[in-house]
């Protein structure tokens, strides 16, 4: 299959469950089955496919910058590598509502959270995290909720 199509497909995949998530006060179960577990698993499906498929024939490695670049340099590893980010996002994504109705955390204020995760991975998940402890702090208990 033509890497350009995979990719295309993934990132399809991967905004379907985004949406889901933001969807997901109107169908929580629904929304943790597919951005949770059905896409996250799927993308997993592609990403070790194309890793195992293309991996020995990838050049450098992980032990310096300049060698990921040099393996990023492989299209099909290139594009494992954002199939990677897109599940790995999605899956936080996830993680974040799940946590956010478990911790009672209003969903408006989770939603900065979903678009920082979306587009920044990390920066989301740090957010949801500083929202949480700012909930529990005593002072601050009925700020978020």
């Amino acid at each position: 299959m033509d890497a350009e199509l995979i990719f295309r497909i993934a990132n399809s995949m991967a905004l379907a469950g985004w949406l889901a998530l933001l969807a997901s006060p109107l169908a929580p179960r629904l929304a943790q089955a597919v951005s949770g577990l059905a896409i996250p698993l799927l993308l997993a499906v592609a990403y070790s496919g194309l890793i195992m498929a293309f991996w020995s024939s990838g050049q450098g490695g992980f032990d310096s910058l300049a060698h990921v670049a040099q393996l990023f340099q492989s299209r099909q590893l290139l594009l494992a590598g954002w199939i990677h980010y897109l599940a790995f996002d999605l899956f936080v994504g996830a993680w974040i509502v799940r946590s956010a109705r478990e911790s009672s955390v209003a969903f408006w204020a989770v939603v900065p959270c979903l678009i920082l995760t979306f587009l920044f991975g990390p920066a989301g998940f740090l957010l949801f995290n500083a929202i949480v402890a700012a909930k529990s702090m005593p002072s601050l208990k009925g700020a978020t909720s």
